[in-house]
């Protein structure tokens, strides 16, 4: 990563929420001057410029805007729209947002007065998470040569891997974030509600999570499908549904989930395996192992 000690670039942060109460310590943290933090709510502009280096100043409204090299929109995609609106940025400010799914063109009616870009940093921000800003991938994208050399000497200050993209496959990026992140904490919510209610501790499942995702990691998680719905194991199936009946919500999920499965496993070479405490019988083997409960 570029060290920016003896050049370092003015940021001002628009919005004071998860993203930005880890970005704007990182930003300063590789030597950039983080100068101002506006957000709609004070207090939370206010907690934010205390945890940055002295001199970042909270800004009471988006009319007095600090100077800045690049103004950087840590905000709901919804409300980027309302702040781009409303605020009053230098002639030909460099500004940009973090959102995943907001394409570049969010900046087209002040294309006379500044300059557009998108830093989307791949990776999810929470409470007390330390991140490794040097593995993040952060996904550029700007509206002139100019402007994305600009946030591409940012980005290099904190991760080693930056990558160029335009709105439709950051759009796609940001789907597949979803689905391997979003998503599977929501069914992990699920998981340990269930054993809760059984009265059995959340830990029992640590390894069996942390196997799934290294095994996902090494091969094609639909090669490595395993578990009831893949092998049409439909007692097992029906016992599942059952003890779901009075959680209709999660039941219909299981059955969903159930038959995206099994239209979309791949159906290889099956062999014999023994009865086992989750049951038995014709368990695919698509790849070089399986991964999941049987």
């Amino acid at each position: 990563m570029d060290n920016q000690q003896l050049n370092p670039l003015r940021i001002v942060l628009l919005g004071a929420g998860r993203v930005a109460a880890h970005l704007g310590p990182a930003l300063a943290g590789a030597g950039h001057a983080v100068v101002g933090v506006w957000s709609r709510t004070a207090e939370s502009a206010e907690a934010l410029a205390g945890r940055l280096p002295a001199g970042a100043i909270v800004a009471s409204s988006l009319a007095g805007l600090p100077e800045a090299d690049v103004y950087l929109l840590t905000l709901p995609d919804a409300v980027v729209p309302e702040v781009l609106a409303a605020a009053r940025f230098p002639a030909g400010a460099l500004v940009a947002h973090t959102a995943g799914a907001l394409p570049l063109a969010v900046f087209a009616p002040y294309k006379e007065r500044l300059r557009g870009g998108v830093f989307y940093p791949l990776q999810t921000f929470g409470p007390g998470r330390a991140i490794a800003w040097d593995a993040v991938p952060l996904c550029l994208e700007a509206t002139d040569a100019a402007a994305l050399a600009t946030l591409h000497r940012l980005a290099a200050s904190l991760s080693l891997d930056v990558r160029e993209l335009d709105s439709a496959r950051r759009l796609q990026l940001h789907v597949a974030a979803v689905w391997v992140s979003n998503f599977p904490n929501h069914l992990l919510g699920i998981g340990r509600e269930l054993l809760a209610g059984a009265g059995l501790p959340w830990e029992l499942l640590h390894p069996l999570i942390r196997e799934t995702v290294d095994k996902a990691l090494a091969q094609p998680p639909f090669e490595a499908q395993t578990g009831p719905a893949v092998r049409h194991d439909a007692a097992t199936l029906a016992r599942h549904e059952t003890a779901l009946a009075g959680q209709p919500r999660w039941q219909q999920l299981y059955q969903q989930l159930t038959a995206s499965i099994q239209a979309t496993a791949v159906q290889a070479t099956t062999v014999p395996v023994a009865g086992g405490p989750h049951g038995g019988g014709e368990e695919p083997v698509p790849g070089p192992a399986n991964n999941g409960p049987r």
